[in-house]
């Protein structure tokens, strides 16, 4: 069952206010806390404490601030557990941080994976795009390919004379018998 003790005025439980991990040489991470009284802090890297005597342990402490700083040297492994806590006589505050290794073979693998797997989705999706695309394609340039090559035909084409008859006008037969030559008027 959890409690809560309320403090007396002008007292506060600790609270955690900021924090920060860089990598550059080293791995560090921060923590500041608040609290009145000041609060005690520590740190805890896989489940032990590092007492504040430790080297790799920086804190600083000056009412109602707490400071603290850890600068791990190794890199720890794959999914290490780090949390920095802040705590008074009025509550705790913490702050827990899972360290992923850089140099790790396996977050390696994971992005490796993760490209390859990428790839070959871009490299689907993209063939069954072409592949949905290419009849409208094909159908947009036979379409096209063919009025052109009716305006090249027209282009190229003589100009046909006229063959209609005017029906006002009448026309002439001639009949050519053997012995001789007659001309006839006729009327459409």
């Amino acid at each position: 069952m959890l409690q809560m003790v309320v403090p007396p005025k002008g007292l506060e439980p600790a609270e955690l206010v900021s924090s920060s991990c860089s990598l550059k040489k080293m791995l560090q991470c921060s923590c500041s806390f608040h609290g009145v009284p000041a609060p005690y802090v520590r740190w805890w890297l896989k489940g032990d404490v590092i007492g504040i005597d430790n080297p790799q342990v920086t804190s600083t402490i000056l009412a109602p601030w707490s400071n603290t700083t850890i600068s791990l040297t190794e890199m720890p492994e794959m999914g290490t557990h780090l949390l920095c806590e802040g705590k008074n006589e009025y509550g705790n505050h913490a702050m827990n941080i899972i360290l992923m290794s850089i140099k790790s073979p396996l977050a390696t693998q994971s992005f490796i994976n993760g490209l390859f797997q990428g790839l070959v989705y871009g490299v689907i999706a993209t063939t069954l795009l072409f592949l949905c695309l290419t009849p409208c394609i094909m159908g947009h340039i036979r379409k096209t390919l063919s009025k052109i090559i009716a305006v090249i035909k027209a282009e190229r084409s003589p100009s046909e004379p006229n063959m209609a008859l005017n029906p006002e006008e009448p026309e002439k037969s001639t009949i050519m018998p053997s012995s001789g030559s007659k001309s006839v008027d006729t009327l459409s």
